[in-house]
């Protein structure tokens, strides 16, 4: 491999990283995220619900674990497991040739998610949690980013993603082979 082999490699991660969708979703994400818990943290007390009564309503909570409130008390933990989580993304993201806007959404979506819960975890040492609905555990913006963002590559790679499911040949039509003598096309590679 010579290095302009190496080069235009590069360069290719690069572009991906310089497409400005998925920094506009992250950020997006991201800015409503903090945005939505700021309102919640200036405008409830901790417990506090408005309205006080109702399927839906904005509970201000403190999570200091996981999704769900799973592993409560794990902050410092689950801050190094979140920044792991985001490179693990990075280099799923990188290894993608050529991602779909569907993909590039909701790589966004995950990053800005993650981002956001991040940020609360060393500003605040917990997660603000006030999306309260019904029997679910309360959670917020971030967290929907997150799961929405892994919907979007459900629904991509399930159902969206063609090039993956147009490389399996099917037994019943014999692959073309090109006579090179003749260029022109034989379905039998003995003739």
């Amino acid at each position: 491999m010579n290095n302009n082999d190496a080069d235009s490699g590069s360069v290719g991660h690069r572009s991906k990283f310089a497409d400005p969708l998925p920094w506009i979703m992250m950020f997006s994400a991201l800015i409503v995220d903090q945005f939505t818990k700021w309102m919640v943290i200036e405008n409830l007390a901790r417990g506090e619900s408005w309205p006080a009564t109702g399927f839906f309503r904005i509970t201000h909570a403190w999570n200091t674990g996981s999704a769900f409130s799973l592993f409560q008390g794990q902050s410092d933990i689950l801050t190094w497991v979140s920044l792991a989580a985001v490179g693990v993304l990075t280099l799923i993201y990188r290894s993608i040739d050529r991602p779909s806007w569907v993909l590039k959404v909701a790589f966004g979506l995950q990053f800005g998610g993650a981002l956001g819960n991040i940020v609360d975890r060393v500003r605040l040492g917990h997660v603000t949690d006030f999306l309260d609905v019904g029997r679910w555990p309360i959670f917020n913006l971030a967290d929907s980013s997150i799961v929405v963002g892994i919907g979007l590559m459900i629904v991509y790679f399930w159902f969206l993603d063609q090039g993956s499911k147009s490389d399996t040949h099917s037994d019943d039509k014999p692959d073309e082979v090109i006579d090179t003598a003749t260029k022109s096309p034989s379905l039998d590679p003995q003739e």
